[in-house]
C-alpha cells in the first residue's frame, strides 16, 4: 500500500518530478505551477552539499502563494544528476538552463543561494534571453580573498573524506536537532530532513567547493545589467557580510538583511520566507518600471 510522505514535509512541497536533459542526464527538480496570474516563474538554486528542498523548503509555501517556481537538485547534490564528468559552476548553470527551455518557462527570475550565486551570476552571463531579474543570498563575488579564506580552502583536497566521515553527519545531525529546537515548524519534518542530509555524491560535492575556491565574479559581474536584490545576512560565519555588501554594491541591488547565520533558512525560516518573498517583489517592481519606461519612450 502507498503510503503519504505529505505529512512529513514542511509546508508547500510540490510534487517532485525527473526530466531527462538531452545530452546531460536526468535532473530531479520540483516544480510548483501555481501563483497568481501571469507571475514570473522563479528558478530556485541550492547552495553546496545541500539540496533545493534543504535550502528552500522553509519558502515554498509561502513563494508558491504568489508565483510559479521550479527548484532543481544540483548535480551531484540530493537526487540531482549523475555523471563522471567533473563538477564545474557552468555546468550546473547549463543544466538549470536546460531544465528552464524544456519546461518552457521563458524569462524566470533567477534566486541563489550561497553556492547558488555563482550558479545564478553564470546563469544570468551564458543565458541572458532566460533572465528576468536576480535575487542573491548570503553568496558574494568570491570566496578565496581573505587569508582565512585560503587556509580553510587549502584542506580543499581532503573534502571528499570529510564529507564521508561521521562527524560530518553527527555535525549535521546536530544542526538539524538545533534548528528543530528554534524553529517548531519544522519538527515534524525532521526525519526526512534527516535523509534529505545523507544524499548526494561526495565526489561531486567535494569537486563543488574547488570550483567555488576559484570563482571570481569580480571582473563580470556589475555589467549583466539584470535588476537584483541581495539578501545579506549579518551574522554569517561562512559568507561574510563585507563580501555580501560588496556584492550588493557590484549589482546596485536593493538590501534587505537578515540578522541571522548562514543557516537562517532553517533557524529563522518564517522570517527567511518573508525576507525572500520582499526580495522577488522588489526585482519584480524593477521590470516593471524598466517596461513601463520602455513603453513610454516609444510612446514618445
Amino acid at each position: 500500500m502507498p503510503v503519504d510522505l505529505r505529512p512529513l514535509l514542511p509546508a508547500g512541497v510540490p510534487v517532485g518530478r525527473i526530466l531527462p536533459l538531452p545530452d546531460r542526464g536526468e535532473v530531479f527538480f520540483r516544480h510548483h505551477t501555481g501563483g497568481a496570474p501571469g507571475a514570473l516563474p522563479v528558478l530556485l538554486l541550492h547552495g553546496w552539499t545541500a539540496s533545493a528542498d534543504i535550502q528552500f523548503g522553509t519558502l515554498y509555501d509561502r513563494l508558491g502563494a504568489s508565483h510559479p517556481f521550479v527548484a532543481p537538485d544540483h548535480r551531484g547534490h540530493g537526487r540531482g544528476l549523475r555523471t563522471p564528468e567533473p563538477f564545474t559552476l557552468e555546468a550546473v548553470a547549463d543544466d538549470a538552463a536546460a531544465l528552464v527551455v524544456a519546461l518552457g518557462l521563458g524569462k524566470v527570475i533567477v534566486l541563489g543561494y550561497s553556492m547558488g550565486g555563482p550558479i545564478s551570476l553564470l546563469f544570468a552571463r551564458r543565458h541572458p534571453h532566460l533572465v528576468a531579474g536576480l535575487v542573491l543570498q548570503a553568496t558574494a563575488l568570491e570566496f578565496h580573498d581573505t587569508r582565512a579564506e585560503r587556509g580553510r580552502w587549502v584542506a580543499s583536497a581532503f573534502l571528499e573524506t570529510a564529507l564521508r566521515s561521521r562527524l560530518a553527519h553527527r555535525l549535521a545531525h546536530h544542526g538539524l536537532v538545533r534548528a528543530v529546537k528554534e524553529n517548531t515548524a519544522l519538527a515534524g519534518s525532521q526525519n526526512w530532513l534527516a535523509g534529505e542530509l545523507r544524499r548526494g555524491d561526495h565526489r561531486a560535492q567535494a569537486e563543488a567547493g574547488r570550483a567555488l575556491r576559484h570563482f571570481d565574479a569580480r571582473p563580470w559581474a556589475s555589467s549583466l545589467g539584470f535588476p537584483t536584490s541581495v539578501l545579506l545576512t549579518t551574522r554569517d560565519r561562512l559568507v561574510a557580510p563585507v563580501k555580501q555588501r560588496a556584492l550588493a554594491a557590484a549589482m546596485r541591488a536593493e538590501v534587505v538583511e537578515l540578522h541571522g547565520d548562514h543557516y537562517c533558512n532553517w533557524f529563522r525560516g518564517a522570517e527567511f520566507a518573508a525576507a525572500t518573498e520582499r526580495l522577488v517583489e522588489s526585482v519584480v517592481a524593477r521590470i516593471d518600471d524598466a517596461a513601463t519606461e520602455a513603453s513610454l519612450a516609444q510612446a514618445r
